[in-house]
């Protein structure tokens, strides 16, 4: 059989070993996080989907990353608490990895492999594009590769990675919004 997203080690914002597997059989919707980030204001519309989903069998799992303008700086600890304190997040965070670059998670990989092309590509991408002449030290992300943070994937129960969306869809666009609950039909 091959690998699925379910084998691929990842670890709690704890320190704790673990793998999606603990979620088997839920629907997953992963996120690159950043404390520091114009979209971090998405964390509040993260921790309402979870709350008002979570019964139905959606995990929203938060993953932060430094990988962009240096947006996630903090420690796990201070990750921890920035998102309890400004969000009250109750949802499950990981400990910090890399979703773009040579040194890219390997969950990552497989998520972008399966769903190469995002739900709302362009806007965002055409506006970062437009900022590289300003600051020298932001790097567009070519596709497929993850765009910036936020970005999200959808997971169905069987594993499957059904859906990307792009960075600057907000949680409740509707078509995130039906992805999901047409996932957590099945």
């Amino acid at each position: 059989m091959s690998q699925t997203v379910y084998d691929i080690p990842v670890t709690t914002i704890e320190g704790q070993p673990s793998s999606l597997a603990d979620y088997r059989g839920k629907v997953l919707l992963v996120v690159n996080v950043a404390s520091k980030c114009g979209l971090t204001t998405q964390y509040e519309g993260l921790q309402q989907l979870y709350a008002a989903k979570h019964e139905a069998g959606l995990e929203v799992l938060g993953f932060p990353a430094n990988n962009f303008l240096g947006q996630e700086p903090g420690s796990e600890s201070e990750i921890q608490q920035f998102c309890q304190l400004e969000y009250n997040v109750a949802f499950p965070l990981f400990a910090k990895i890399s979703v773009a670059g040579d040194d890219v998670h390997p969950l990552y990989r497989a998520l972008t492999e399966a769903q190469p092309a995002a739900t709302g590509e362009g806007p965002m991408r055409e506006k970062l594009e437009g900022l590289v002449t300003k600051y020298p030290d932001l790097v567009v992300n070519p596709a497929p590769g993850v765009l910036w943070n936020f970005e999200k994937f959808l997971i169905g129960r069987d594993g499957q990675v059904i859906a990307r969306f792009a960075p600057d869809v907000a949680v409740d666009d509707a078509r995130l919004v039906a992805a999901i609950d047409a996932a957590l039909a099945v």
